[in-house]
């Protein structure tokens, strides 16, 4: 008789802005704490350009679609969609520091996201190596200094990722990476070339995107959406931007329905160290890029098909 899949929410928390993570992150502490649950916070430490990415309504396809059927406006607010335009661009990690440490105080795992997310996700392409490779190393510096330690897992901003970016990551001691979406743990291969460093996608649509879905209209819809999702074990991004502001109240819904429905939790490195006992059965998966519904521009993946 076969058994039944484990279903199992590994929670990512990516920090995007200033605000998401001076305001966000203490709530999603407060809930988690609530829930008993210990989940994978990735935070941003450079500038806070977050009003400069509303130029991807002219360079990403979907992107204004997206931001109109999620309102994004209202998921962010203000004065984050003015940073770097209207307003200064403030220095994350400068000005959030006790959050950070807080979270890892409250024993969460903690890992690098960005230096500047919006130049990363937006340029990165037409970055050569070595502005990458100073971008990478800001952010792990800056990681360093608050948190005292090296950070041992890193997510790439808007899951935006290129050989040269690989080639740099995998100068760092990491043991894992989570920089794509769709499909399970693999080793990444980009250009003719393999990298030993295990990425574990998320698996599940954001709430931000499903936000922008037209058939999904009211919390109700999203919690149902969201309550059959969970059928084995899940990686979930969510944002402090988001589920940790606008929509704390729906995602706390959403984790009463995992939880009342026999759903557990891990964190990414659990399941990192979990995968990793079975090394040689970890595929290799070529990186390419992909489309997905209610995200505007493309994504890194392992699994197109």
């Amino acid at each position: 008789m076969n058994q039944s899949p484990r279903r199992r929410v590994a929670l990512k928390v990516d920090c995007d802005t200033y605000v998401g993570t001076r305001d966000g992150v203490p709530r999603l502490l407060e809930l988690f704490a609530a829930c008993g649950i210990r989940a994978s916070f990735f935070f941003s430490f450079g500038p806070d350009r977050s009003g400069v990415a509303v130029k991807r309504v002219f360079t990403k396809w979907g992107f204004l679609a997206k931001m109109l059927r999620s309102r994004a406006a209202s998921l962010y607010g203000f004065p984050t969609v003015l940073y770097g335009t209207f307003l200064a661009a403030p220095m994350i990690g400068r000005r959030c520091e006790r959050e950070m440490r807080e979270t890892a105080r409250a024993g969460h795992e903690t890992g690098v996201h960005a230096w500047d997310h919006v130049g990363w996700q937006d340029h990165l392409d037409g970055w050569m190596p070595e502005k990458i490779r100073r971008e990478y190393s800001s952010a792990h510096e800056e990681y360093r200094r608050i948190l005292g330690v090296p950070a041992r897992a890193s997510a790439a901003p808007g899951w935006t990722v290129n050989t040269r970016s690989l080639e740099i990551e995998s100068e760092v001691s990491l043991l894992y990476t989570s920089n794509t979406r769709g499909g399970g743990p693999f080793f990444p291969s980009a250009a003719g070339r393999n990298f030993e460093t295990l990425e574990i996608p998320s698996t599940l649509p954001t709430l931000d995107e499903t936000l922008a879905w037209p058939e999904l209209q009211s919390d109700e819809d999203q919690r149902v959406f969201f309550r059959a999702a969970v059928r084995d074990t899940e990686v979930h991004t969510i944002h402090a931007e988001v589920e940790g502001r606008s929509k704390i109240a729906l995602f706390s819904r959403i984790l009463d329905d995992w939880r009342t429905g026999g759903v557990s939790f891990l964190t990414l490195e659990e399941l990192a160290r979990e995968t990793l006992t079975a090394r040689g059965k970890i595929p290799v998966r070529e990186v390419v890029r992909t489309r997905l519904p209610g995200r505007g521009g493309e994504v890194a993946t392992g699994w197109p098909d």
